[in-house]
């Protein structure tokens, strides 16, 4: 069976995840060509991210000339289709409030995905995130293209459902996977209730036994991790403050932020605000390999985020055995509780101190427990070779040649 991957921006150093994912099915023996709508806009820093790049096919970038031909030929080739594409495509417009230049590529996009699909010879696509590689898997579907799936995460999907048309692509796709009971049940909000089979929950994975716990903690350990783009959801700008609370009782604390983002010069401007520049140490993007070994080595992970689907990096932390503090929004309650972590109501300053407090004073003893339960957790809910499975059979049972 031939399976494509149809993303956005691909390869990114926050989509490792997806990459596991491709090669976890590879292994199973289905054959996976990946296809992307542009190159990410910054520089990739982990070498299998770099090699991912050089297999992927865009569709958008310096692509003009082959986006204006397919649509040509399409049009004189497959009206029929065309036409019916068309259709659902002002549908999709009028979600969105009216036609842009957006939407006349994801058009152009989707004639040529139609054509190159069919030469490459794909059963079928799937995606991941319900936002525009999905409306150009769909829109190529109309045309009498291969049936589509997506992946929904969230949190953005979830903000406006009705402007990315989320009800049409659940609809139209053959299956859709959601990351958590949390997301599934969004989908199902935001659809029909007739859908509850058509939706789906796979976890995301881990290849876990790539993960070697680490159970040792000592009280002299006193470093904290964050990784993750550098943004307003991900709370990191709410760190410096609660560090301000903490620093008179832990003067050798120190958080160690792994990315970048939009939020670095604010954030920058708050550990000025509140003088804590001696206990935050701004990383920048590194190569997975180092993000582990620097997870690993740390007392516990820290993630105070606004918004979020289940983030992979604290199944991550978990798996290498790092209790994990974060908040309690969309499905993390559903991986992180009291014995693996601490949960917190999101945006609040006070309460991360006092959870990163209670990781400060903690024993090596309940800490090390709480790795132990952690790893579980990810072994048994996140485990890649199960997961894959389970995307493996639902592939099959769409096209079973």
């Amino acid at each position: 069976m031939k399976i494509g991957y149809l993303m956005n921006s691909y390869p990114m150093t926050s989509t490792t995840f997806i990459r596991r994912e491709i090669e976890s099915l590879e292994s199973l023996g289905i054959e996976i060509k990946r296809y992307a709508v542009r190159h990410w806009s910054e520089e990739l820093v982990d070498e299998l991210d770099i090699a991912e790049q050089s297999q992927t096919q865009y569709l958008l970038t310096n692509n003009a000339f082959g986006l204006l031909k397919a649509f040509f030929i399409v049009l004189f080739a497959n009206a029929t289709g065309l036409f019916h594409a068309l259709i659902l495509w002002r549908k999709v417009c009028k979600n969105a409030g009216g036609i842009t230049i957006k939407h006349i590529a994801y058009l152009l996009q989707a004639t040529y995905f139609y054509r190159q699909s069919r030469r490459d010879g794909i059963q079928h696509v799937h995606t991941h995130f319900a936002t525009n590689a999905t409306t150009v898997a769909m829109l190529a579907r109309e045309m009498g293209g291969v049936s589509y799936s997506f992946t929904s995460h969230g949190p953005d999907e979830f903000v406006d459902p009705q402007f990315i048309s989320m009800a049409l692509k659940i609809h139209h796709a053959a299956f859709v996977v959601a990351i958590s009971n949390f997301c599934r049940a969004q989908l199902i909000r935001f659809s029909n209730p007739t859908y509850l089979d058509k939706i789906i929950i796979v976890h995301c994975g881990l290849n876990v036994d790539e993960f070697i716990p680490n159970y040792d903690f000592n009280n002299d350990n006193q470093n904290l991790i964050c990784v993750g783009r550098l943004c307003p959801q991900k709370g990191q700008l709410l760190i410096p403050q609660a560090l301000a609370l903490l620093k008179p009782d832990f003067p050798h604390l120190k958080i160690h932020l792994i990315g970048d983002g939009e939020s670095r010069n604010a954030l920058e401007e708050e550990i000025i605000k509140y003088h804590v520049a001696d206990l935050i140490e701004l990383h920048g993007w590194k190569a997975n390999l180092e993000v582990r070994k620097m997870i690993s080595e740390c007392r516990s992970f820290l993630l105070p985020s606004f918004a979020e689907g289940l983030p992979v990096v604290i199944m991550e932390s978990l798996a290498l055995g790092r209790p994990v503090i974060s908040t309690y929004i969309a499905g993390i309650p559903e991986l992180v509780d009291k014995k693996c972590g601490w949960l917190v109501p999101a945006g609040s300053v006070e309460d991360i101190s006092n959870a990163i407090r209670e990781a400060l004073t903690a024993t090596p003893a309940q800490l090390s427990a709480m790795g132990r339960e952690g790893h579980a957790r990810v072994a048994q809910e996140h485990n890649l070779k199960l997961i894959s499975q389970q995307l493996y059979s639902k592939f099959l049972s769409i096209n079973p040649s």
